[in-house]
């Protein structure tokens, strides 16, 4: 096939107009079809058809999840941890009108940890020399740019992380003559500790989750130890109520 020969959608069908086509391991995907797709999703050029099309299904019955959400708390300012805590349900979003744009919802039993990522740019600040030409200041001076990313590892089949920056624009420190820092960053501003904290939020939160879960499932899948009744003397084993299988009593506190 020529290269300007008329490409067709492998998974609606439609045609493909110039520049539209979104390559697939076998096959192609139209730009309407790929934005239908998950935003955490980056294997696009690894995927068959078979695989966008299970995706995509999977999408059309994430909207029903994004209906029945109800906010119980939110996390972050720019780009949100939106948590339904009655459903042990999150989304991830930057969006005002969320409902509209069909974000994951992510079951808490598929986050497996979360961790904070600080990036870090150093530049230099130049001067003009006596020759026009620039120069380094002595001692170099710096000015910094941060950005705080959240990475939340999940278990799902279409990606493995969700990672978001939380502050909205990279926040800039720029020393103060008299107090250039030639090693190391320099001192924190306010609204460096304001976003440190509020991703430490997240993070910590979305690690608690994961404990809890963790020990739930140990607990669910603990080998069970005969007790000694205390009411009716039996060697006995709680049954899923906590109660003896013979009295009734009750085993737990």
């Amino acid at each position: 096939m020529g290269l300007f020969d008329k490409k067709y959608c492998d998974v609606c069908k439609a045609k493909i107009g110039l520049l539209g086509n979104r390559k697939l391991e076998d096959g192609n995907l139209c730009k309407n079809c790929a934005k239908d797709l998950s935003p955490w999703f980056s294997e696009r050029r690894k995927s068959t058809v078979d695989q966008i099309k299970q995706q995509l299904s999977y999408r059309e019955e994430n909207k029903e999840a994004v209906a029945e959400f109800r906010v119980s708390r939110t996390l972050g300012m720019h780009t949100k941890i939106l948590l339904d805590e009655n459903a042990g349900k999150l989304i991830v979003t930057s969006a005002n009108k969320w409902q509209e744009e069909n974000p994951d919802v992510i079951d808490f039993s598929q986050i497996t940890g979360a961790m904070m990522d600080v990036d870090e740019r150093k530049d230099e600040i130049m001067r003009e020399g006596n020759d026009g030409q620039k120069e380094s200041y002595s001692p170099k001076r710096y000015e910094y740019r941060y950005d705080f990313n959240v990475i939340i590892h999940v278990n799902s089949p279409w990606f493995d992380e969700i990672k978001f920056k939380v502050n909205r624009s990279s926040i800039e420190i720029i020393p103060q003559s008299g107090i250039w820092m030639q090693t190391g960053p320099p001192e924190k501003t306010p609204e460096y500790r304001q976003y440190e904290s509020m991703a430490q939020e997240m993070v910590d939160y979305l690690n608690n989750i994961q404990s809890k879960q963790r020990e739930s499932y140990e607990a669910a899948n603990a080998p069970r130890q005969a007790v000694t009744c205390p009411f009716c003397g039996a060697t006995t084993m709680a049954d899923a109520s906590g109660r003896c299988e013979y009295c009734g009593g009750a085993l737990r506190g």
